[in-house]
């Protein structure tokens, strides 16, 4: 039989364990930095916000999610990234290619996770994609420069008169190099012609604009970089006005009225992101965790757009269609 005096510490051993529980509790609310591109990927942070509900993480409960956009800004990218690693961040998501090299750049320390890098080996974010060495791991948003001849191969099933296809996109951009081969490989093996129209900053679209009323191309291949991409809406309502057909490397894009893209399914990367924060979190060094490539692949095809512009598309394209947005 315990006495009250047992009785009585026994209690005040437990009240003392459920606030000291309580306190470490509390204590757990980890910080994660997101440092993207571009605003106008903000719907994808869904998918994340999802993948980390998933996986037991709450914003305002355990979690505090700090979220930095740059706006194709190198310079606004330097200075969030230093702000983040000035918060004391956990991690830091970054992505695409200009968002992780500020990111890398403000931390040698901070695990970062990459999202939607093309080539982060070529960009020497990481040493390999099995040992990514260093504080940087995640995912890749493309397999080397294939899907570029896809895009262009897509393009050409849909529309085989077009003979002059033009390739708008930024020749500042980290892939360019091997992007640009990739194109023109497969424009040799469809018989078509290419015509590249760069666009380094801003200032330059209207030039781009004028360039394609001018060349009067059969068809447009946009490659989607953080410079582009910030100019989405110009650019879709000039090639909308021109009734060109386009191919965008960005299944958003086609969402967003472009007529048809093909890539990976950015959603589900950005959800598969939250499986290595997760990880690193419990304790896992992100050099050590293998950066995953994409596996689900999608066409996408705006019949609406399609029907605005006049333009047929193959029944035989269509069938092959993943998304048709109506």
């Amino acid at each position: 039989m315990i006495s009250r005096r047992g009785f009585l510490a026994t209690i005040t051993v437990q009240l003392l364990a459920a606030r000291v529980g309580e306190a470490q509790q509390k204590k757990k609310v980890y910080q994660i930095g997101y440092l993207g591109g571009s605003s106008r990927a903000a719907p994808l942070l869904d998918a994340f916000r999802k993948g980390l509900r998933d996986l037991g993480y709450i914003e305002e409960r355990n979690l505090l999610l700090t979220i930095r956009w740059g706006e194709a800004s190198p310079e606004r990218l330097r200075d969030f990234a230093a702000e983040l690693v000035g918060l004391g961040v956990d991690v830091i998501v970054a992505g695409p290619d200009s968002s992780i090299a500020a990111a890398q750049q403000a931390t040698k320390t901070i695990p970062i996770v990459m999202v939607l890098p093309t080539d982060p080996v070529r960009a020497g974010f990481i040493t390999s994609l099995a040992r990514p060495g260093a504080n940087v791991t995640g995912l890749t948003l493309e397999i080397g420069t294939e899907l570029h001849g896809k895009r262009l191969e897509f393009l050409k099933q849909a529309f085989p008169m077009a003979s002059l296809i033009a390739v708008l996109g930024n020749p500042a951009f980290a892939g360019r190099p091997s992007y640009s081969a990739a194109i023109a490989a497969a424009a040799h093996s469809l018989g078509v012609t290419i015509r590249f129209i760069d666009i380094r900053e801003p200032r330059e679209l209207d030039a781009a604009f004028q360039s394609l009323m001018r060349q009067r191309p059969e068809a447009l291949f946009v490659v989607s970089d953080p410079l582009v991409y910030s100019r989405r809406d110009q650019l879709l309502e000039v090639v909308s006005k021109l009734r060109l057909p386009a191919m965008y490397s960005a299944l958003d894009w086609a969402v967003a009225g472009g007529l048809m893209a093909y890539g990976p399914s950015r959603a589900d990367l950005m959800r598969r992101a939250a499986t290595y924060v997760d990880r690193i979190l419990k304790g896992a060094k992100p050099g050590d965790l293998p950066v995953e490539q994409p596996t689900k692949f999608e066409l996408a095809v705006n019949v609406r757009t399609a029907k605005a512009s006049a333009l047929a598309i193959p029944q035989s394209v269509l069938l092959r269609a993943d998304q048709m947005i109506e």
